[in-house]
């Protein structure tokens, strides 16, 4: 008989994170095994061998799989755990697909995703001087991480696939991190002009799909190319020799439920146990990456020119929205320099974008007698007014009420909406331009109908006016389309936090650089209150050293990262009462440890969304230089009413 320390996949008790079992046959270490616990069975990884104990244990029900992970995935579950002070479970949780115990058809799924196969050649394709210097570095260095800096349109993805075509050849795989799943569409199709072995795996394919995806890498015998959003990072890759985090300085590489991990510092773990090259790829890198590849003297790879030899950069033109003459009858959203660029741009028969970070119609309600607020009743933010359906809706819970046609404090009838979402810019579009396909991309677009779905769709230019949030505004290269219009640069400006100067500035860069890739004369205009902020400024231009250089400044001043390590915490309670007792309790808790550790406590404040889903929330901030002392602190949090999240991208 032998016996084995198997750690299970999911939260059997708060106490245990591996438990002993035995077994009639020898298992490797990494086998993933499904094991009773108390009535139930969960699935379980094979983590030791060990004697046999002194009391009495249950046998491992079966095998699952009898390929056992690969050892660099058993000791990054392990740096997950430790680093972001997670159970053990929790982090197998966001490792494994679920449902690797049920029993299914051994074929593999294929996607359906959306393919053009209109990439160019490798035999076709011409490398510039700086791709060509980019990639001899990079094949040089032949592990540890890079950051590739290059402008919008200066060609990445090129280097990428140069890079992923040199592991092939060595018999290594590729990891290929996208920031949204509507990135994966384009990504994909470059990718398969040049691999037949290409694997797609995103949240949006069901758990049939991505387990049998899943199964597929972790079984194959040859080099694979794995494409998909930060949950690719995991995918059980044997023989990893390149990962490459695309426009790394997205937010969605944070995970925001635990663990609260970073996958840039993941696959950085990841690629230091399998000896991989790490290639962060933006044309706005995250200042505290780019901060820390300086201090360490990691390698920053810069490629300022254009992909193409024969390519224009766009004509930008910034636009003053406190000066209303730059305004027609014609429209309230759009000034004269827009409307007549996007008259210009459909006359062409060429493709309109048009950005806007706020989703609906209208993001608030009022009453202009008394100044009413329509108000969510179990958040306490303002409605916003979804016009297509007639419905108040929060974003936050997703409470829905019909607008009111009298105020409920005054009667007065006198109810406006004001605020300019997606879908009024939609209604406005529609009504200057009838006779155009317009497609709008937001958290309210149907099911089937994302950017990925009808890539093929958007790259044709057969939608004319493309509308969207974020989605849009990043990685899409769109050969016919020939403007970008920003509603509304500034948005993201106000809001009290460090890093929203930064935010709103790759924001802008990246939208700009949706245009100026071609030959052909494209133009950005960006709508802005703060014309002169250099977020917006530098942003427009997209000159990422003056902004670099402005917000470091800042940074240090307020003593915020890549200067300090930061520690957020919040807890939520049905009452108010009960919210501020416990955030007082625990910061008093936690000037104790004082005497042993440096560090600033920011708060007890309420949290900038104090109340959500009827829920009062507030926040402790921990600062200090030592991130160890962070853990430590977090170790010693309730594991009731509190979420613990260390370095957060913000703290909103």
């Amino acid at each position: 008989m032998n016996f084995y320390e198997v750690s299970p996949v999911g939260i059997v008790g708060k106490d245990f994170e591996v438990l002993t079992y035995s077994s009639v046959n020898m298992l490797s270490i990494g086998v993933i095994v499904e094991i009773p616990v108390a009535q139930r069975k969960f699935v379980g990884v094979v983590t030791k061998k060990v004697a046999q104990p002194d009391f009495a244990v249950k046998e491992i029900l079966r095998v699952l799989y009898d390929q056992p992970l690969p050892p660099a995935m058993l000791k990054l579950h392990t740096w997950l755990g430790s680093f972001y002070a997670t159970h053990s479970g929790m982090v197998w949780q966001t490792i494994l697909p679920a449902g690797l115990n049920k029993n299914r058809r051994s074929n593999v799924v294929k996607d359906t995703t959306n393919i053009t196969n209109r990439g160019i050649k490798r035999t076709n394709f011409v490398f510039n001087d700086e791709q060509l210097t980019a990639i001899d570095q990079l094949v040089k260095m032949k592990s540890g991480t890079a950051i590739l800096h290059g402008i919008t349109g200066s060609g990445k993805t090129e280097v990428y696939k140069a890079l992923a075509m040199q592991a092939q050849s060595n018999g290594k795989s590729s990891i290929i991190l996208v920031p949204e799943i509507s990135l994966t569409a384009q990504l994909v199709d470059e990718f398969r002009v040049e691999f037949n072995n290409v694997i797609l795996t995103h949240s949006g394919q069901t758990e049939t799909e991505r387990a049998s995806v899943w199964r597929e890498v972790l079984t194959t015998e040859h080099p694979v190319v794995v494409i998909g959003p930060r949950s690719a990072l995991f995918m059980p890759v044997k023989d990893l020799g390149l990962i490459v985090v695309d426009e790394c300085h997205e937010p969605s590489y944070k995970q925001e439920k635990s663990p609260r991990y970073n996958a840039l510092r993941a696959a950085s773990i990841l690629a230091n146990e399998t000896k991989s090259r790490l290639i962060l790829g933006s044309a706005t890198p995250l200042i505290s990456d780019y901060y820390t590849a300086q201090k360490l003297g990691r390698p920053i790879i810069e490629m300022s020119k254009l992909a193409r030899p024969d390519a224009k950069r766009s004509i930008t033109k910034i636009v003053d929205l406190t000066k209303r003459d730059n305004f027609s009858s014609e429209s309230k959203i759009f000034s004269r320099p827009l409307l007549v660029a996007m008259k210009e741009t459909l006359a062409a028969e060429k493709q309109v974008l048009l950005f806007h970070n706020r989703r609906g119609s209208a993001t608030t309600t009022l009453c202009e007698n008394c100044g009413w607020l329509a108000n969510c009743p179990r958040c306490f933010l303002p409605l916003t007014l979804h016009t297509d359906q007639f419905e108040l809706r929060c974003h936050i819970c997703n409470h829905r009420e019909k607008p009111p046609i009298k105020c409920p404090d005054c009667d007065n009838t006198n109810i406006i909406h004001r605020g300019i979402g997606t879908k009024r810019i939609e209604e406005e579009i529609r009504k200057i331009f009838p006779d155009k396909t317009v497609r709008r991309f937001d958290g309210d677009t149907a099911r089937g109908q994302a950017v990925q779905d009808v890539f093929a769709e958007l790259r044709d230019g057969s939608t004319d006016i493309i509308i969207g949030t974020q989605t849009v505004a990043k990685g899409l290269d769109l050969p016919n389309l020939w403007l970008v219009g920003i509603v509304q640069a500034d948005a993201g400006l106000v809001l009290p936090d460090f890093s929203a100067a930064e935010r709103t500035f790759q924001l802008i860069a990246q939208a700009t650089g949706r245009v100026g890739r071609s030959n052909q004369p494209t133009k950005a205009v960006i709508q802005t209150y703060q014309p002169t902020h250099p977020a917006v400024r530098f942003g427009v231009t997209q000159d990422y050293t003056s902004f670099y250089n402005y917000e470091i400044k800042n940074r240090a001043r307020g003593h915020f990262p890549p200067f300090s390590h930061l520690l957020k915490l919040t807890c939520s309670y049905k009452t108010e009462k009960s919210a501020v007792s416990s955030a007082k309790k625990l910061a008093s808790n936690i000037l104790i440890l004082k005497s042993n550790a440096k560090f600033q406590l920011l708060g007890p404040t309420p949290a900038f969304h104090e109340r959500q889903r009827d829920n009062y929330r507030w926040q402790i901030v921990v600062r200090s230089n030592n991130r160890a002392d962070l853990i430590k602190i977090a170790d010693s949090i309730p594991f009731q009413h509190w979420s613990i999240e260390l370095d957060p991208n913000s703290l909103i």
